[in-house]
């Protein structure tokens, strides 16, 4: 069974990926609800927290009922990156996770997320220097290089280990690739297939089924999967996926009643959480895949997605259940 440092984890745990504007608390509880065994912040610019900056501050609250959570940090500057080691500590999470994978222009222009992997002494150097800084477990999500011509990554992972990081997530593409074309998990396999390597290796990358979770596992071998995308507005994904494992059948997906049901507490929570104004505005994501595929609902979708208080979208979802209670989701 794989250990983060001395966090014992289930065997072949289902990781919540950071996503920037979606891994959130109210996400992380419904994702942690739903059988998610580790959840993660969404990613952390260490030059925000260390100036104070209230959306960076504001990214460290967790809670209790998340655990094991970890706080995502990035940067390629040092000394921001110890001092906001430093600031992360106070939140206490169970983890600190190092970025070196964001692929996004502003990140990546910094030297910082997938940016580093041009300079992967850099990488190993910065790593190195914040396990030295802390108790607490360093673990690394980063990506497979640069571009196809840099793919490095058995190495990487090897030094990364030597150095003292504690588990790292692979994301099957590299910076060039952004987001586009299919995940290679060979390079992820090889890297868990490297006899020197002892720490956990998840995969990260087009896990977007209990089928593609369970290839994961028993045709790549590795220790767990990282899921982002899949758990959008799904965060029944995770339950899904156990249930698989243990049955070999699909699990009935969640009625209307829970989608509903699941949407309403998710924009409570954020309002709770984040006030009216952006409670409202950064819970619409969610809210396609919340009730994807039902035929005539785009009126009500938009809806959804266009009102600017809280009271407006509850009645909305009033209505939803009035009109499609009864709708039956069929499996996919």
């Amino acid at each position: 069974m794989p250990k983060i440092g001395d966090i014992q984890l289930p065997e072949f745990p289902l990781l919540l990926a950071p996503m920037e504007d979606v891994s959130d608390p109210p996400f992380r509880a419904l994702c942690k609800e739903q059988g998610a065994d580790v959840v993660y912040t969404e990613f952390i610019s260490s030059e925000g927290l260390i100036r104070d900056a209230a959306k960076s501050v504001m990214k460290l609250d967790i809670y209790e009922k998340e655990r094991p959570v970890g706080i995502q940090i990035f940067g390629a500057n040092l000394d921001s990156m110890l001092q906001s080691v430093e600031i992360v500590e106070k939140s206490n999470p169970d983890i600190i996770d190092i970025n070196f994978g964001c692929p996004v222009k502003k990140v990546v222009s910094k030297g910082a997320g997938a940016g580093i992997l041009k300079d992967i002494d850099l990488m190993v150097s910065l790593t190195e220097a914040m396990v030295k800084h802390t108790k607490l477990p360093i673990t690394v999500k980063t990506r497979l290089g640069w571009d196809e011509h840099s793919i490095k990554i058995v190495e990487v992972a090897e030094r990364l280990q030597d150095v003292g990081c504690k588990a790292i997530a692979i994301h099957g593409r590299t910076r060039a690739q952004m987001y586009k074309g299919n995940a290679n998990w060979e390079p992820i396999a090889e890297v868990k297939n490297n006899p020197r390597m002892h720490i956990p290796v998840f995969g990260n990358g087009d896990v977007e089924s209990p089928e593609a979770a369970m290839k994961m596992r028993d045709e790549y071998g590795l220790d767990g999967a990282m899921i982002g995308r899949a758990s959008i507005g799904y965060p029944w994904f995770f339950r899904e996926v156990k249930h698989f494992f243990e049955t070999g059948t699909h699990l009935e997906p969640p009625t209307m009643q829970e989608r509903v049901e699941a949407a309403r507490r998710h924009l409570q929570m954020a309002i709770d959480w984040k006030g009216e104004i952006l409670g409202v505005f950064e819970t619409r994501r969610h809210y396609t895949n919340y009730f994807k595929g039902i035929p005539h609902f785009k009126e009500y979708r938009m809806k959804m997605v266009t009102s600017d208080d809280s009271a407006s979208v509850f009645a909305v979802f009033d209505e939803v259940l009035e009109k499609f209670g009864d709708y039956e989701f069929s499996l996919a």
